[in-house]
C-alpha cells in the first residue's frame, strides 16, 4: 500500500513539474506572440497607401528629419513656380500668386505689391508675354534656424517674336509651420527677396 502511495506522489509530482513547464512554455509563446504582433501593428501604421492614377502605391512613414532637405528645397521650388509661372491672364495670375502667397510671409505679398504697383502684371497682358521658371539649384543650410536658402534659377519671357531669359537670385529663410491642404510641405518662406533678376540673352523665335 505504500508503495503504491509512493507511486501515486511520484505521479503527482511527474504531472505537477510537466503541467509547470506547459504553462511555461505558454506564456512564452504569448509573450512571443504578443511581441510580434505589437511590431507588425508598429510596421503597419508606417505604411501607407496611396492611389494615384487607379495605381495603388505604398509610402512609408518616416522622421520629418530625415527628409527636411527633400521638403524644403521642394518647397523653395513649388513657391517659385507659383510666383513666377505666369501668363497673360488676370486668372492665371491670380491663382499662381494666390498659391503662393500660402506659402510665404508678408515679404513675398510685399514683392508681389511692388511688381503689381509698377505695372509689371499689366504689361505681361498687355503684350501677351509667357513667363516661366527653370530651377537650376537650390542652396539649404540646415545647420542653423530658420534655414536659410538661396535660389538660383533661369527666368523665361516669351512673346510671339522673341524670347527673353533672366537670370534669377533669390533668398530668404524657411520657418517650420502646421501642415495643411495649402501648404503640404509645412514651411513658412520668411525675409524672402530678390537679389539678381538681370537679363542674359534674348532670342528670336
Amino acid at each position: 500500500m505504500f508503495q503504491q502511495l509512493k507511486n501515486i506522489d511520484t505521479a503527482f509530482k511527474h504531472v505537477k513539474a510537466f503541467t509547470i513547464v506547459v504553462i511555461i512554455v505558454c506564456l512564452c509563446i504569448s509573450v512571443f506572440a504578443l511581441t510580434k504582433s505589437y511590431e507588425a501593428i508598429q510596421t503597419a501604421q508606417d505604411r501607407i497607401y496611396i492611389l494615384a492614377n487607379g495605381k495603388v502605391m505604398e509610402a512609408f512613414a518616416a522622421n520629418r528629419n530625415d527628409n527636411i532637405q527633400v521638403e524644403a528645397r521642394d518647397h523653395v521650388e513649388t513657391f517659385h513656380q507659383y510666383f513666377f509661372s505666369l501668363d497673360p491672364d488676370d486668372q492665371v495670375i491670380e491663382t499662381n500668386i494666390r498659391n503662393a502667397l500660402y506659402l510665404a510671409d508678408g515679404s513675398a505679398k510685399s514683392q508681389y505689391d511692388n511688381l503689381k504697383e509698377k505695372g509689371y502684371y499689366a504689361d505681361l497682358i498687355a503684350a501677351n508675354i509667357s513667363q516661366s521658371i527653370k530651377i537650376d539649384s537650390i542652396v539649404l543650410d540646415i545647420d542653423q534656424y530658420p534655414y536659410m536658402f538661396r535660389c538660383y534659377a533661369t527666368q523665361e519671357l516669351t512673346r510671339s517674336t522673341s524670347q527673353k531669359n533672366r537670370v534669377l537670385v533669390t533668398e530668404g529663410f524657411l520657418r517650420s509651420v502646421s501642415r495643411s491642404d495649402n501648404n503640404p510641405h509645412g514651411f513658412l518662406i520668411e525675409q524672402w527677396r530678390i537679389i539678381d533678376n538681370s537679363d542674359h540673352s534674348l532670342e528670336p523665335n
